[in-house]
């Protein structure tokens, strides 16, 4: 992925360094964060730390846990002008922000970009305390996406998904929540699941999860043809893997050798890679709806 000559956005909040400060534990209390790294974390938890990954999940996704105490976030400013990384996620931010401009627009509405914050191991939030070890997750009660971006080695190193676009697909699926929130999907999503049964409410995170990777890829197809930026060959099949290795199928299977598709909450490797490819070969959001899709 060439992203030369792009320009940064101006929402890029960095904090690294900081420590975030207060509490600990790793339940998002409060404000239930959503995203890729709630299933990642799982994989490291049990390669590194001997934790079986489903345990894991059941905390991070509001299953299970105490909400944490919550301290101020730590002062931040924008990345150096030195930082490779912190320029190229900067660079991504922007291209979801003029593409998601361009939609919303399109639709007769107007689009307010999220805050990207940057930080090291711990970091206060609207949503309770992050951890890096939760990797990248999307807060919508403070619409911000928080990353350590430690989470890139992980991906490349444990996750099987290096190069630049897996990290740019990360990105571009944390703004997807924010979309989701921006649309008031979010919010019907947690009140369905606040009525529904353990079973249902996994189904139903499912499809909020699969709409993420989807617009994920309608930010891809859009962004690429209106800012000029290329693919490079095996560009798309590194972000396809990242999501395929993130599968709850795959995870459960890593985990204890059998999978339970009923406690699905992100959908299994093939449905993660067909929703990105939907969006990505359509560029439209109106093939993203995956809460009327009879067969995900």
């Amino acid at each position: 992925m060439r992203m030369d000559g792009q320009d940064e956005s101006s929402n890029v909040e960095d904090a690294r360094g900081g420590g975030g400060g207060g509490g600990g534990g790793i339940s998002l209390g409060g404000g239930r964060g959503i995203g890729l790294g709630t299933v990642a974390i799982a994989l490291v938890a049990g390669w590194v730390f001997g934790i079986n990954p489903l345990t894991v999940l059941g905390l991070l996704s509001g299953n299970g846990g105490a909400p944490v105490s919550q301290s101020a976030p730590g002062p931040a400013h924008a990345p150096p002008a030195g930082d490779a990384d912190a320029k190229f996620v900067s660079q991504v931010l922007r291209s979801t922000e003029v593409v998601w401009t361009d939609i919303f627009r399109g639709a007769g509405q107007a689009y307010q970009p999220p805050k990207l914050r940057l930080y090291t191991e711990r970091e206060p939030t609207g949503c309770g305390q992050g951890q890096a070890a939760m990797g990248p997750f999307y807060c919508p009660a403070d619409r911000k996406v928080y990353l350590d971006m430690s989470f890139f080695r992980v991906m490349s190193q444990r996750l099987g998904a290096p190069g630049q676009f897996a990290q740019a697909y990360v990105v571009a699926h944390e703004v997807g929540h924010h979309v989701q929130n921006l649309l008031g999907i979010s919010e019907k999503v947690e009140a369905a699941r606040q009525r529904a049964t353990e079973a249902q409410a996994n189904a139903v995170s499912v499809r909020l999860e699969l709409q993420a990777d989807c617009f994920a890829g309608v930010w891809a197809n859009r962004s690429q043809q209106e800012q000029g930026w290329r693919l490079e060959p095996g560009d798309i099949e590194t972000a396809l893997n990242a999501a395929s290795q993130i599968g709850d199928d795959t995870l459960q299977r890593k985990a204890r050798g059998q999978v339970v598709p009923e406690s699905f909450t992100h959908g299994t490797s093939a449905q993660r890679v067909s929703w990105f490819k939907r969006g990505f070969e359509s560029g439209g959001i109106n093939q993203c709806n995956t809460f009327e899709a009879r067969q995900l």
